[in-house]
């Protein structure tokens, strides 16, 4: 497919999906981007599978997208979007659907207000797809040859709207309605999240056992420490009791933690303390229309890429208590053979912390990464 087609094909609106079905949820505006109807268009031209397709273009010249997660928001993000085309349009639907002025908190804060879970996963879920706008705008090609997509926790599901699997209104709703049973949660008990960079020798699961066992003698009932989240060999995010949490950081060097931080979340995301989370963004997921992605999609929960619509609303009701394999995730995405290229990956979003994991992870295929800018829009942004 052309560029030219390309662009004809992204000029179409956002809500081109959502009004050949039935939806409850408001349309976003007549001519804001629709990537799946570009990713639609680049598909249809061969009567093939769109693997096929994938599979004759040289692995250097295609793209994977990257949407990060809860914790890299920050006031100001979205200010170096807005001199693109049709954003402030993407915020004006997102105010519809959320009923609040989401462009004003993500570009004035207050960053505690904006740092609260029921703000920040519908803020970083709508800055990720505008910074998909601002992306196509200077690199239309990176969105023709995309081939895959992942997203961190929350943004998984910002993921799976750029992939067609959900419209975007749909798709806000449920992260709507996933922070806010998620902030309900976070509430019920005093938990966080602790980022810990540890050594080949650290003991992550003998380090959260004995920080559950310190929990009870505190007479904290049933006391939750595990690991929420893999991101690249010897760095875990641990999830659990804030008293646990405690516990780890005094005695870190005991478990050989070279450093810990505590994240900028209001709960112990990805385990079972989000129990009470399940059951209404199990109901809002069957009331959106779920469509099989276009482009490679891989889950939070196993790292595999999801198959079918059903697989989707399984797992991302599924990920809310499970870890999030993300270093399983970069291997199932960048594996291949030696000397074969690697593609260009874009994290479009704020923040470069999935950059860093991909370092980490796989640094031939870091060297090949860019980053979309959200805050001002210098002249160079890595894009």
């Amino acid at each position: 497919m052309s560029v030219r087609v390309a662009r004809a094909a992204w000029a179409r609106d956002w809500g081109a999906g959502c009004r050949r079905g039935a939806s409850n949820f408001p349309l976003p505006p007549p001519g804001a981007v629709n990537v799946a109807e570009l990713l639609r268009d680049a598909t249809a031209a061969e009567e093939g599978p769109r693997e096929a397709a994938a599979r004759r273009r040289p692995p250097g010249q295609c793209s994977v997208l990257l949407f990060p997660g809860q914790g890299s928001q920050v006031v100001g993000m979205g200010r170096g979007l807005l001199g693109y085309p049709r954003v402030r349009e993407l915020y004006a639907a997102a105010r519809s659907v959320l009923g609040y002025d989401l462009l004003e908190l993500s570009l004035h804060g207050p960053q505690e207000a904006l740092d609260r879970t029921v703000h920040c996963q519908p803020a970083v879920f709508v800055a990720s797809l505008a910074a998909v706008e601002k992306l196509h705008h200077l690199q239309p090609a990176v969105i023709e040859n995309c081939v895959a997509a992942a997203g961190f926790s929350v943004g998984e599901f910002a993921a799976l709207v750029f992939a067609g699997a959900m419209e975007f209104s749909e798709g806000l709703h449920a992260v709507k309605i996933r922070a806010e049973a998620m902030q309900e949660a976070s509430e019920a008990v005093p938990s966080g999240m602790l980022s810990v960079l540890g050594q080949p020798q650290s003991k992550f699961t003998f380090a959260c056992l004995e920080a559950r066992e310190h929990c009870k003698t505190l007479g904290v009932e049933n006391p939750v420490c595990e690991v929420a989240s893999y991101l690249f060999p010897d760095c875990r995010v641990i999830s659990g009791h804030l008293e646990a949490l405690r516990f780890l950081r005094k005695n870190s060097s005991k478990y050989h933690f070279r450093r810990t931080k505590m994240l900028p979340v209001s709960g112990g995301f990805h385990t079972r303390l989000m129990e009470p989370a399940l059951e209404p963004l199990a109901q809002v997921l069957k009331s959106v229309a779920m469509k099989e992605p276009l482009v490679s999609v891989h889950s939070n929960v196993d790292g595999n890429r999801y198959r079918h619509p059903k697989h989707i609303r399984k797992l991302l009701v599924q990920q809310v208590v499970s870890p999030v394999k993300w270093e399983q995730t970069m291997h199932a995405v960048y594996g291949r053979r030696k000397g074969t290229e690697f593609p260009k990956t874009f994290e479009v979003g704020p923040g470069k912390q999935l950059g860093s994991i991909l370092k980490s992870c796989n640094l031939q295929a870091w060297r090949s990464y860019g980053h979309v800018e959200v805050l001002e829009d210098p002249e160079d942004d890595g894009t």
